[in-house]
């Protein structure tokens, strides 16, 4: 079995990719979605989340996400300690969801898997890229976000060239350009690999 590690910037429709891939019979790994469900369903880390930044950041089982997203703005030392409970609980997920599958490739979808240094935990890894014009496009309809606020997170990610330089693949996902017939190469290749 190959981990394969799926990362692309915010807008670049990593989503989609992972849709296909599970469309195609292939188990993939939302990091996202499963940060969210350890900060509330994970005991350990609730309890670390609230050593750092106390009661507040929960309303009852319920994270207090306006409350955190305040805290963390501004202050990259109180976002690097949030990361430093959530990310490592997410890699031990994934690696005990992995051990479970029976496909040849399973898939982790995450969006900084570059910034983070987790890339290096994959066997391969697959950057899914669309133009900025598109990804603004995309995240304004898709979260009510304005475009300032959409650039402002764009900011806060590494550009495309320089995560391509560690993709073992990349994807064009710009609206026109077939995905499909790319995702189909790409497990092709990760498969031969095997």
């Amino acid at each position: 079995m190959k981990k394969i590690g799926i990362a692309g910037g915010i807008g670049s429709g990593k989503s989609i990719i992972s849709e296909v891939l599970k469309t195609m019979g292939y188990p993939v790994f939302n990091s996202d979605d499963e940060a969210k469900l350890l900060m509330v369903k994970n005991p350990e880390v609730v309890q670390k989340i609230k050593s750092i930044f106390g009661d507040e950041a929960y309303n009852g089982k319920e994270l207090n996400k306006p409350f955190l997203a305040k805290k963390i703005f501004n202050n990259l030392d109180l976002k690097s300690e949030l990361n430093k409970i959530v990310h490592p609980a997410v890699r031990k997920a994934f690696v005990d969801w992995a051990e479970i599958q029976s496909s040849s490739l399973v898939f982790n979808e995450a969006a900084i898997l570059f910034e983070t240094g987790a890339y290096k935990s994959f066997d391969f890894t697959v950057l899914v890229t669309a133009p900025e014009k598109v990804r603004i496009e995309r995240v304004v309809s898709r979260d009510n976000s304005t475009e300032t606020e959409v650039k402002q997170r764009m900011k806060n990610q590494w550009k495309d060239d320089i995560k391509i330089e560690m993709a073992s693949f990349v994807i064009l996902n710009d609206n026109s350009t077939l995905v499909t017939p790319q995702v189909m190469e790409m497990t092709s290749l990760f498969n031969k690999a095997i």
